[in-house]
Parts: C-alpha cells; sequence; structure tokens
C-alpha cells in the first residue's frame, strides 16, 4: 500500500492528473487538489481542497476556563456557546467568510461577564467533517 502512495505521489509531482476513489477520507485529504462528493449515487460538489475548505469549514475558538461553569450565562446566549461535559471549557463555532466572526464582542462580553480562561486554540473543520455534513444535507 506504501508503494503505492508513494508512486501516486510521484506521478503528481510531474504533473500528471490523477482520478482517485477513495472511502479514507484521509487520503482525499492528503492527495487531492480537487475533491468531488457523491451522494445517493450523485456527484454533489466538484472544488479545489483549499476553496471547499475555506468555503464549507467552520472554525472553533475552544476557551480553558480557569473556574468551571454549570451553565452558559445568560448575557452570553446570543453567541451560541457550548460548553464542554464538565464545565472546563467554552467553545464558539464561527464562518470564517463572514464579515466579522464577533470574536472581540465575545471576549469583551466574556470578561464583562466575569469569565477568565486560562488558555485557548482555534480548530479547522476537517474535511471529513465537511463531507459528513454534505452528505448528511443531502438527504
Amino acid at each position: 500500500r506504501k508503494d503505492m502512495w508513494q508512486i501516486v505521489r510521484s506521478l503528481r509531482a510531474s504533473g500528471v492528473t490523477i482520478i482517485l476513489t477513495t472511502h479514507y477520507i484521509e487520503e482525499a485529504e492528503e492527495m487531492a487538489d480537487r475533491i468531488g462528493v457523491m451522494a445517493k449515487g450523485e456527484l454533489i460538489l466538484v472544488e479545489r481542497k483549499d476553496e471547499l475548505m475555506r468555503k464549507l469549514g467552520k472554525k472553533q475558538l475552544v476557551l480553558h476556563l480557569h473556574h468551571r461553569l454549570a451553565g452558559i450565562p445568560p448575557e452570553l446566549a446570543a453567541y451560541g456557546l457550548e460548553l464542554n461535559v464538565d464545565g472546563s471549557e467554552l467553545m464558539y463555532t464561527y464562518d470564517t467568510r463572514a464579515e466579522r466572526t464577533g470574536i472581540s464582542a465575545l471576549m469583551k462580553d466574556i470578561s464583562a461577564a466575569g469569565i477568565v480562561f486560562t488558555d485557548l486554540n482555534t480548530t479547522q473543520s476537517s474535511l471529513e467533517d465537511i463531507f459528513v455534513d454534505l452528505v448528511t444535507k443531502s438527504r
């Protein structure tokens, strides 16, 4: 299997167009420049991988809280925040294509609510997340 992927990589590097069908999304994410998604036997989307990730991908801001929360304060309800099971992380999902992500206002409101966090990080949805979302919506 490794040898086959090495051959595919070298062909790709030399400019050969390769049409690959796979059920392994990790392979598509690693190898493909363009992605086609099929659902119910129909091609529902063909897009450059980077453009697909930009258009349909979401980002999530995760705040690691200094003190656990029992629930999301009412004054933050408009942000659609999620709290993890043990109340130690607050998650905000946002669209990177939006003119404003709302992060600045969220940070101000979190501070005003007296919530202190010790760390933060962002994550980007994977190609698998996007695929599952597309196929689920096409049902």
